[in-house]
């Protein structure tokens, strides 16, 4: 374990981009090194893991790449093909399979996962109480293991909830990507999540010791950094990067749209994709979902007249 202090990840953030693909570099071989070559890097199709392959690839020509297809924009599925030495592994499951079995991934999950539990609890278990109130079984509160009250009301939701299709499209073929293929490196950056950042305070950029270990080789990069190397490599990317679109992850994931301002993740989707967002909203069922939470998924209120692309583009 190597722990990381808040001020070392602040300082590491705002180094030149050379000083970074420096330390990055010495991460990989450090990881490369302890596992004697037996590593591959996890490759989404996304921008920070296609700058990821590039980076790890500059050391090791060779390392291989894999990719887990669950939910992948066409776009992206493109531009993984295009990539070479790419191996895709597809899930045993199907989305649609997942939410009729186990139910819909919405707010985050956690909340999924608490939903799920107090809709199949049997009777006022001490789970449901938790869940509920936040009063553990020793008479305390905790506000983690608590709904918040302002979603409690999708316990009673006309549908099932669930965080299980994580499981499913990401960590089951990811863990048989690591069968396979050995120990990988993950383009995960601090700056987007907060446990991101807690867990790389713990471990810095190689996790050594975990369950199943992993590398974060740029986990002190930010957004500008990843866009300043795509761009100086002049690195092949996936064009929906260039249709105003900021995250790519899987297309029908419903988790934090809540959080997102409009246009959001579904109504950008009906003007670049509408036949996917057709299959979303009706096959899917993913309309009467986002209706309930209060998601709008059709026309933007207010759409911009003008929008800048993430590479740079104009979008009108």
């Amino acid at each position: 374990m190597s722990k990381v202090s808040a001020e070392e990840l602040a300082a590491r953030q705002v180094l030149d981009l050379d000083v970074k693909i420096a330390l990055s570099q010495e991460a990989i071989k450090r990881w490369y090194e302890h596992w004697n070559g037996n590593v591959y890097v996890a490759f989404s199709g996304g921008m920070d893991s296609t700058a990821l392959v590039h980076l790890v690839r500059s050391v090791y020509p060779e390392v291989p790449a894999v990719c887990v297809d669950g939910l992948l924009y066409p776009e992206i599925r493109d531009h993984v093909r295009r990539t070479p030495n790419v191996t895709v592994i597809r899930p045993e499951k199907s989305f649609a399979q997942i939410i009729e079995e186990y139910g819909y991934p919405v707010i985050s999950k956690r909340n999924a996962q608490y939903i799920k539990e107090v809709k199949n609890a049997d009777g006022w278990t001490a789970t449901k109480r938790l869940r509920l109130t936040g009063i553990k079984s020793d008479g305390t509160k905790t506000r983690m293991g608590m709904i918040p009250k302002k979603w409690q009301y999708l316990c009673k939701a006309p549908f099932p909830i669930s965080d299980r299709c994580c499981f499913w499209l990401k960590k089951r073929p990811s863990r048989e990507a690591s069968e396979r293929f050995g120990y990988p490196f993950l383009g995960v950056r601090t700056e987007e999540a907060q446990q991101r950042e807690q867990t790389y305070y713990l471990y810095g950029c190689n996790a050594f010791d975990l369950n199943y270990p992993r590398s974060w080789p740029m986990a002190f990069w930010l957004d500008g950094d990843v866009w300043t190397y795509v761009r100086a490599y002049d690195l092949p990317y996936a064009e929906i990067y260039d249709m105003g679109y900021r995250r790519t992850g899987c297309f029908a994931c419903m988790f934090g749209v809540h959080l997102e301002n409009e246009p959001n993740r579904f109504q950008r989707m009906k003007e670049t994709h509408p036949r996917l967002w057709n299959y979303c909203i009706d096959r899917l069922g993913l309309g009467r979902v986002l209706e309930y939470i209060g998601v709008p998924f059709s026309d933007p209120i207010q759409p911009p007249l003008v929008e800048v692309a993430a590479s740079g583009k104009v979008l009108y």
